[in-house]
């Protein structure tokens, strides 16, 4: 994988969600302790080339809505991939 330092602590974090289970920006952020990194865990996401492989998919909003997605399809691809996986939105 390609990506900066910390795009690959977010991104093998995600590797470990699993499917049917979705997770925060800030419990991303806690987990890979940068408790103050959200908003860094939220462009990482975003910056991720290898979705769906590597599920940012299965990063939420603190407030329970989906935030973004910017693999093809955007939140509708998002939202259909959470559903097959079993998360109920």
């Amino acid at each position: 994988m390609k990506g900066t330092k910390f795009q690959l602590k977010v991104w093998n974090y995600l590797r470990k969600i699993p499917k049917g289970e979705v997770r925060t920006y800030k419990q991303v952020a806690i987990a890979i302790k940068m408790p103050k990194s959200a908003r860094a865990v939220a462009n990482a996401c975003a910056k991720n080339p290898y979705a769906p492989k590597i599920p940012c998919h299965r990063v939420i909003r603190s407030d329970g809505s989906l935030g973004g997605y910017t693999a093809p399809g955007g939140i509708k691809t998002k939202k259909k991939i959470l559903k097959k996986e079993g998360f109920l939105l």
